[in-house]
């Protein structure tokens, strides 16, 4: 997947820190043509998407499914203004899912972007993801929507308590 996000002139890359994505989180810092920086929410993220793009830079977003119900109301941004959004999501509360604080939004999460005009693709086959990744970079860029791409819980494999 980094390989799609960097092939397609992404030049930010913001995130909530999560294990899920910390492989693209890596790469991106290690990147020398993308700007990687953490965000304490994710409404951020939105707000940091939009920004970029009125910059005249292309963003992906990253986040874990708890965290799209805190976007709700941001999301309006985006759909009134017609900016382009790109975000990857890991899901949770899921397959295998030992937090059962996870569950309610997991189960929420593409109804809550869909009820904020939000395209909904999920990936559950990691030989996929590049190009699912890729339609939705296409697809917001190119037509100014908004994307969510989900990534299954089951295809990032069964979290574990850790101390």
């Amino acid at each position: 997947m980094f390989a799609t996000i960097e092939g397609n002139a992404i030049g930010q890359l913001c995130y909530v820190p999560d294990a899920g994505h910390g492989e693209l989180i890596r790469r991106a810092h290690e990147s020398e043509k993308i700007d990687a920086y953490p965000l304490t929410t994710e409404e951020e993220g939105v707000a940091a998407a939009c920004g970029a793009w009125l910059g005249g830079q292309r963003c992906v977003l990253l986040m874990q499914s708890s965290g799209v119900g805190n976007c709700v109301n941001m999301l309006s941004l985006v759909s009134s203004c017609r900016f382009p959004l790109v975000v990857l999501v890991t899901m949770r509360g899921e397959w295998a899912e030992f937090n059962p604080w996870q569950v309610p939004m997991g189960r929420a999460t593409p109804q809550a972007f869909e009820m904020m005009g939000v395209s909904v693709r999920r990936v559950d086959d990691p030989t996929r993801a590049a190009d699912a990744v890729q339609a939705a970079i296409d697809d917001a860029f190119a037509s100014d929507q908004a994307v969510a791409v989900l990534l299954s819980q089951r295809m990032l494999g069964r979290k574990k308590w850790t101390r």
